[in-house]
């Protein structure tokens, strides 16, 4: 058993990367530009929904609060690992080089949940703002086409197509070529973060056009109460939970937390960036500062203009927590604004799965460079020099599970790989300054020992704030991960069986 603490040295790094043949074409700022891509979106154009009604109210923005000072702790430890080992693999790269194989697995195992179910997560979101946007030429997609099964009140056959169709369209997009990736996200991420801007400073707007300034914010009847009293409500299961309050602030930062993840993906990047040691910590920082000040603005921005009960999906607004910034538009009687915001995240949103697919497809070839997984995901295409196969592949499976799976569930489970990975992260900073105090750091963690704790107890409350039912299938999922390990990774490792790879050197 002592095999499974094996730890990768940090030379087969340095030697993976002399081997890399991956194409180096991003920079500082477009690795920035795929940290805001993947961060805004999500939280923004998705949950803010769902946090509101389902748990924190108005007091969201203090959930956001919350979730963002806890990236900031993770965010801090993967720029010191991304200035050390600046390889495809991110956080699972990081476990192996410093607690051990055992740990790299359960890391990219919990990174395949985040990243994966993250993407079907915002495709399915992505389905809701798509079809708002038909409507604005007065076309209707119907229910059965629009629906997964368990959300379909029809009879008969249910999927969502938009989203089905969404992840094969970006599939192959990832196929072409990082480079071709990289532009169109650049593009999509200064509409979006446009778009952003837009809503904050028009739903301002709206909010206190007709209040008295002296006393605006008391003026402002949504935000009665700002943090509501805890009470029972049916979640998305139809399950009766506790919501508001406290609680429900703390509840709400564990179920917002996958809209945080795009920092995490720009160091899955470090192996396609120019000159990874120094603009990679730079993008994941630059990148969570951002994002985190917009989100907490545009939630009180939403709160502000709709009553969070109107996001009730059995209430009089029940496509409301679908589209959420764009419907509170609307019911404020502001079409044109609605449809400019359901036009910059129908676009928006596009950049999100991509670049979560594309942070997927490298923790692929990280595990399949080591032997954890089949050489297959980690081949590259001739020409384009992308893992085309894995890419394939994990396209397919996104786009299956995406048309036939409720958003709530997918989303609690990114949050769980999200808050998985982040604790991992942060143990690993604390076992490398250890055990390796003399490694030359590019970047380190200010206060190591006081940013290291409060991370990993930040991030273990917040695992425990999940629903009991994302908690389950996530326990789930680690088991299967281990049988897996166990039964094809162990003995297949390179670390583990060199005598099997000696003539493939």
């Amino acid at each position: 058993m002592s095999k499974i603490w094996v730890k990768k040295p940090l030379s087969a790094y340095e030697a993976d990367m002399k081997k890399s043949e991956l194409k180096k074409v991003l920079g500082k700022w477009s690795l920035t530009a795929i940290g805001v891509g993947a961060i805004i979106g999500g939280g923004i154009f998705v949950l803010t929904g769902t946090g509101a009604y389902y748990h924190a109210g108005p007091a969201l923005a203090i959930s956001f609060i919350i979730a963002g000072i806890a990236c900031v702790f993770a965010a801090l430890c993967y720029a010191e690992f991304a200035s050390i080992i600046p390889v495809e693999g991110s956080a699972y790269a990081y476990a192996y080089g410093t607690v051990g194989e055992i740990f790299a697995w359960a890391m990219g195992w919990c990174l395949i949940l985040e990243y994966a179910m993250a993407s079907m997560a915002v495709s399915v979101s992505w389905s809701g703002y798509f079809n708002k946007f038909l409507k604005i030429f007065n076309i209707h997609l119907p229910a059965y086409l629009t629906s997964d099964p368990a959300s379909y009140t029809g009879e008969g056959f249910s999927m969502n197509l938009p989203a089905f169709i969404l992840v094969l369209l970006i599939t192959a997009l990832l196929v072409k070529g990082t480079k071709e990736a990289a532009g169109a996200n650049n593009l999509i991420v200064l509409m979006k973060t446009s778009a952003v801007i837009f809503v904050i400073i028009a739903g301002v707007y709206i909010i206190f056009s007709n209040t008295d300034l002296y006393n605006a914010v008391d003026g402002v009847k949504n935000w009665k109460p700002f943090i509501p009293d805890q009470v029972q409500i049916k979640n998305s299961e139809g399950d009766l939970v506790s919501a508001y309050g406290i609680k429900g602030i703390i509840s709400g930062a564990a179920a917002i937390f996958f809209a945080y993840i795009g920092f995490d993906a720009v160091s899955t990047q470090a192996g396609e960036a120019i000159n990874p040691k120094k603009d990679v910590p730079f993008a994941i920082i630059a990148s969570l500062l951002v994002c985190t000040a917009l989100y907490i603005c545009v939630s009180l921005v939403l709160t502000g203009m709709m009553h969070y009960t109107d996001f009730n999906p059995e209430g009089k607004y029940p496509d409301a927590i679908k589209a959420p910034v764009a419907y509170a538009f609307e019911i404020a009687g502001k079409h044109w604004a609605s449809n400019i915001v359901t036009i910059a995240a129908t676009v928006g949103l596009i950049s999100v799965v991509m670049v979560m697919m594309m942070g997927q497809s490298r923790i692929f070839i990280g595990m399949a460079k080591d032997g954890l997984i089949p050489g297959f995901f980690g081949q590259l295409h001739p020409k384009t020099k992308t893992p085309y196969k894995g890419i394939i592949l994990l396209g397919v499976v996104v786009a299956l599970i995406a048309a036939f799976t409720p958003i709530s569930t997918l989303a609690d489970m990114t949050s769980f790989g999200t808050l998985f990975a982040f604790t991992l992260v942060c143990i690993a900073v604390w076992v490398m300054r250890k055990k390796e105090p003399n490694l030359i750091r590019p970047f380190k963690v200010p206060a190591y020992k006081i940013v290291v704790a409060l991370g990993v107890f930040i991030n273990i409350y917040l695992i425990f704030n999940l629903s009991a039912h994302a908690l389950e299938l996530s326990a789930v999922w680690l088991f299967l991960g281990g049988l897996v390990y166990f039964l094809y990774g162990k003995s297949n490792s390179k670390l583990n069986n060199p005598e099997k790879y000696q003539n493939q050197e």
